[in-house]
């Protein structure tokens, strides 16, 4: 298996974008089906107490793990760049920093998450009757982090010279042995809540080694010697200025996201359960977000890095607008149709009940969710990142934060809490189309 890359700066903009976008729309869709496969598994063959753990803890990881998933970002950008500009010098070199910066990620995520896991659980009001699930999952999940950072190195490297197809490849192979362990682990061998946390890190641990198998044999630009692989001065400062508002605000955000998760948690198992059964479902509308997200970003990198302002214009509308357009469609669809999705996760009533009432709340915004990504995207891969993590700090983390304080003390509702997202969503798209308009977003700089 050879890489696939593909050099953005001629030819059928449209069709650039979406050739690149549609294996990561693939990739996203069979990412979330096991990533849903864990939730259905636990709920219907251990216990909604079960459930509940493993739906509270997506926002822990993430608070995580977020930091440096932003800065391999920034290491993408500053590759994508170098690949349109044809200094395959800096490529090179960018790529083995970038492979050095994972390994020394993975080993401080591993000691960071697994030591601190009950202290940011107690933090989170995480219920007693909970409490030993989730953190037995999340300590699981932080001894195979190594293998998520790893991948995502990998497939960032990939994606960002414009190979979007081998990452699908490699985790149509994880997904299907993700469902088949998390079958044998949990129903065959009665291994609970471990067992779905084992099959997630072992499938992960092959798409990550299938990723750097490939990388070690590739014949392209992107190949990675032994010998190479080091911080290489000048690049590892660029990805860290590009990287780090991209990391600051995955994790501030995901703080945010906690603050979110543990007022949650005051309402008890059963709205646990139901907020994260719902999430999983609301993660299919993130699937074109995220595909197209990436491929702006990719594409803006490269075609900014061979001065065509032009392309990346006509790139931004027709990405967002077909973003939106797709995310909308499945808020519309969950709306009509969560109550029968929900029943795949539990039979609990009123789980149901609260899965649906979060689901008619937000469904109605996802365009917003859509525009802000992926007017993220473009100006990261501007190189703008500080602009992004300014709009998402202050909106998606302390507005939220202080509409959920505010709205709680108010009016005890757990519609409250449902209702802060879609409108953080919809305040942070509205600032973005007024610096879109507004601004000099392609002139090149950090910040």
């Amino acid at each position: 298996m050879a890489t696939q890359t593909r050099l953005m700066t001629s030819g059928p903009i449209r069709k650039h974008l979406l050739l690149f976008a549609f294996p990561i729309f693939l990739g996203g869709l069979l990412q979330q089906l096991y990533h849903t496969t864990d939730a259905v598994v636990v709920g219907n063959f251990v216990s909604s107490q079960a459930l509940a753990a493993v739906s509270s803890v997506g926002a822990l990881t993430m608070l995580i793990v977020g930091l440096f998933q932003g800065v391999a970002v920034g290491a993408g950008v500053v590759i994508s760049t170098a690949f349109g500009k044809g200094d395959y010098d800096s490529v090179r070199k960018a790529v083995h920093t970038t492979v050095a910066l994972g390994l020394i990620s993975s080993i401080l995520l591993t000691i960071i998450g697994y030591t601190f896991t009950p202290t940011i659980l107690l933090w989170m009001k995480t219920p007693p009757e909970v409490f030993v699930d989730a953190q037995a999952y999340i300590r699981i999940f932080f001894l195979g982090v190594s293998s998520l950072v790893m991948y995502n190195v990998a497939t960032g490297i990939l994606q960002a010279v414009g190979d979007s197809k081998n990452p699908l490849y490699f985790l149509i192979i994880s997904t299907i042995l993700n469902i088949v362990l998390d079958l044998v682990f949990v129903i065959g061998l009665k291994m609970g809540i471990e067992g779905t946390a084992y099959a997630t890190i072992i499938a992960q641990s092959v798409s990550a080694i299938l990723s750097f198998r490939l990388l070690f044999r590739t014949k392209e630009i992107v190949r990675i010697r032994i010998g190479e692989v080091r911080i290489h001065r000048g690049y590892l400062g660029r990805a860290l200025r590009l990287g780090v508002p991209s990391g600051i605000q995955n994790s501030v955000t995901s703080f945010a996201n906690v603050i979110v998760q543990s007022s949650i948690n005051l309402f008890g198992p059963a709205a646990m359960a139901a907020h994260g059964s719902y999430n999983r479902i609301q993660g299919f509308a993130f699937i074109p977000i995220t595909a197209f997200a990436l491929a702006l970003m990719t594409f803006t990198g490269q075609n900014l890095g061979a001065g065509k302002k032009d392309r990346v214009r006509e790139a931004a509308r027709f990405g967002m607008f077909f973003a939106m357009a797709l995310a909308q469609l499945v808020g519309f669809a969950l709306m009509l149709f969560g109550g029968q999705v929900m029943t795949i996760f539990t039979r609990d009533s009123e789980i149901i009940r609260l899965g649906v009432q979060k689901g008619l709340i937000a469904g109605w915004f996802f365009w917003a969710l859509a525009l802000s990504h992926t007017m993220s995207g473009i100006l990261r891969g501007a190189g703008k990142s500080v602009v992004p993590m300014t709009v998402m700090l202050s909106i998606w983390c302390v507005l939220r934060i202080i509409f959920i304080k505010v709205g709680l003390a108010l009016f005890f509702d757990i519609r409250i809490v449902f209702w802060a997202h879609p409108a953080t969503w919809t305040i942070s798209s509205i600032i973005f189309v007024i610096y879109y308009f507004s601004a000099d977003w392609m002139g090149r700089g950090d910040g």
